[in-house]
Parts: structure tokens; sequence; C-alpha cells
């Protein structure tokens, strides 16, 4: 584990490291981001007292693919959560965010230099941002007050282990246990499309690799391997 007081993005960070030739298993925590990246380019918020860290995964010949790390990543942290507040209980949406009555507690981003992929988590432990596209909320807004460095060591644990079962029992293990966390079949979406089109529809689970099923109005089912969702 390697904490620094202050950085531009962890996951920047990290993947210079990475391109240098740092072993799998390393973590990097901030105390704060000047220049904090979600998805899609978006800024991220990092006040001093939520957790913001990167965890370095060396991808082998035999693993599952890479972009399914992402369910590895939110199966992880929610139970890292779990930990720490069971009521409310923490709930997964597709593809990685975690929501606590409703509204988003983290965020996880995802990149890969070569065999490398760099996995950035950032929760909002003390601290969270008012958004007008989507409710947001904390640890510290449920009566929770846990310090970063303890919860980093928490979701360490957590992400080492499910891990280690991606790549022992391949897929399968972790996709029920995202299904087990996620809201209920049939929970009312909205989806935005990279092309900006929207498509409402009930949730339907996942296909064998992770992708989003949604069933439509007319019955019919439609896969999403790519796209923002919103509860209805």
């Amino acid at each position: 584990m390697r904490t620094v007081a202050e950085t531009g993005s962890t996951n920047a960070d990290m993947l210079e490291l990475a391109r240098s030739g740092v072993a799998e298993g390393l973590w990097l925590r901030a105390e704060r981001q000047t220049l904090g990246r979600g998805r899609q380019g978006r800024a991220w918020e990092s006040p001093i007292g939520n957790c913001y860290a990167t965890n370095l995964v060396r991808l082998r010949p035999t693993d599952p693919p890479a972009a399914t790390l992402a369910l590895v990543a939110a199966v992880a942290l929610a139970e890292a959560v779990s930990v720490y507040t069971r009521r409310p209980s923490p709930r997964l949406k597709w593809p990685n965010d975690l929501l606590i009555d409703g509204a988003k507690l983290s965020g996880i981003l995802l990149e890969r230099a070569d065999d490398a992929v760099v996995i950035g988590i950032g929760v909002n432990l003390a601290h969270h941002p008012d958004l007008a596209e989507r409710p947001t909320t904390s640890l510290a807004a449920h009566g929770v007050v846990v310090a970063p460095e303890n919860f980093i060591d928490t979701l360490a644990d957590s992400v080492a282990r499910w891990l280690s079962r991606w790549r022992s029992e391949v897929l399968a293990p972790v996709r029920q246990r995202w299904l087990d966390l996620a809201h209920p079949i049939g929970t009312a979406l909205t989806v935005r499309l990279p092309d900006g089109t929207a498509i409402d529809g009930l949730f339907d689970g996942l296909d064998s690799d992770g992708a989003l099923i949604l069933r439509l109005a007319d019955a019919t089912r439609r896969v999403i391997h790519a796209a923002d969702v919103f509860l209805l």
C-alpha cells in the first residue's frame, strides 16, 4: 500500500507505475485528488475524508475477459461497505455503481495499459457532492464514521478475495454474487446509450459475460454492453 497526501489522479499515477513494471497487487491511495476522474471523463470531486484508491491487476492468458473485472470490483466494494453498514443495505446498479437508498455512494473506473488493468475506486465516506443529474450520498450521511485508512484495508482484502475467485472459478460466482447484491429483477431502468439514445425497460439480469439484459415493453430482451443506467 502506498499513500500520498495529494495527487492529480491515482489511476493516472498507477498507469505510469504499471508501464514501469510494478507488480500486481499494489494499491495507491491519496488523501486528496486534484484531477479525479469518473467514467466517460467526468470529474470526480475529491475532498479530504473520502477514499480514493487504485489497485493494479496484471492479466494472465487464462484470465476471464478483462472487462469483467468491473463486476469483481463492484462485488468486492459492496461487501467492504457492508462491513460498516448493513442497514440500509448497499445495492449494485450496472455496471458497478453502489447505491444506498437509491443514491450513489461510490464510483469505479477501470483503465488498461497492455497487460495491466488499473481499478480506481472512489467512495464517499465523509462527504458527497450535490449533483443535478443523480442523487448521491456518503456513509457519514447514514451515521457511519470510518477513516479512509481503515476502509482501504477492508477493501483491499475484499478485492484480493474476489480476484482469486475470478481466476480460479471463472466468472460464474462473481456474476451470481453481483446479482445477489443488485436491485431486484424487474426494477425499472432508463438506459442512456453512448450515442445519446435513451431506452426504458426492466432489469432482467446479466448475460453470461456480465452484460446488462433489459426487458422492453414488447417483452423482447436487449443486451447492453455500454451505457449509463438510471433507476426510474
